[in-house]
């Protein structure tokens, strides 16, 4: 008599031999195997392409977020400034320490110390990882930054010491706000470049030599990101690399300016 609640691990034949029930357990063939590689290989290069592009898609929204946040504390800081954009970068002594000011960040001089804090576009205040590119991967603009990446139009805005017009502009000169590039994606052959510069001689800076080191890096999928005057961004396209003779032959694949003529940096 079978006990209740019994199942039997076997049965038998009518040629007498165990028959185990439910189907044997089998593996994959060597050929199955081959045709899932073959298939999963194939599906691999056809989506990796695709989420390359939507990977580096997602750093230029990051970048052009990044811009437009610098052209807002633009905006505020010419309002705490009589209507003055910041300056590109000046250097002052005080109690025995050098302040080296610059528009992105600070260096404080001290015997035996360097300090780095947020510089002069954030008065003070700033989520400093914003100045970070996340599509550049070269050296930092210098060697003390903590980020890097971005550039500021240095040639018609910004300014500084060491210019041909020291005081920086004020944001009521500026007659074509969404015209004039303001912040950008700073490359040259070496890294990155803090300094925007015009193609061509201005009067803010006619004795300017090196524009090849003062261009944008078009490295987002063949685009440059540009914060300007009005507060907008874009990623353009156009790359110009026409400029002084001494300098054309020093810019670097994928970098170029703006514009072929200044009218990208101008305020007129």
């Amino acid at each position: 008599m079978r006990r209740k609640g019994f199942m039997p691990l076997e049965v038998r034949t009518k040629g007498g031999h165990p028959n185990l029930r439910g189907p044997l357990p089998t593996g994959f063939t060597l050929v199955e195997l081959v045709v899932v590689i073959s298939v999963v290989s194939l599906l691999m290069a056809v989506l990796m392409p695709a989420l390359v592009r939507a990977r580096q898609q997602g750093q230029r929204a990051v970048c052009l977020s990044n811009l437009r946040q610098m052209a807002t504390a633009a905006q505020i800081y010419t309002q705490a400034f009589d209507g003055y954009y910041p300056t590109a970068q000046y250097i002052e002594v005080t109690a025995g320490k050098n302040f080296m000011y610059v528009w992105d960040f600070t260096i404080i001089y001290e015997p035996g110390k360097k300090t780095v804090v947020p510089g002069l576009l954030w008065q003070g205040q700033t989520i400093e990882k914003i100045q970070q590119c996340p599509s550049f991967k070269g050296p930092a603009n210098w060697q003390l930054d903590p980020y890097t990446g971005y550039n500021y139009n240095t040639s018609y805005i910004g300014h500084g010491q060491g210019e041909n017009i020291v005081v920086p502009a004020k944001a009521i000169t500026v007659k074509r706000p969404s015209e004039c590039a303001l912040f950008g994606d700073g490359q040259w052959a070496n890294g990155a470049n803090k300094f925007m510069r015009a193609p061509w001689p201005n009067p803010s800076d006619a004795t300017f030599n090196g524009r090849y080191a003062g261009t944008q890096g078009f490295r987002h999928l063949g685009t440059t990101n540009v914060a300007w005057c009005d507060g907008h961004v874009s990623s353009e396209r156009e790359r110009y690399t026409e400029t002084k003779p001494s300098d054309k032959d020093k810019i670097a694949e994928g970098t170029g300016f703006l514009s072929a003529d200044n009218r990208a940096y101008d305020l007129e």
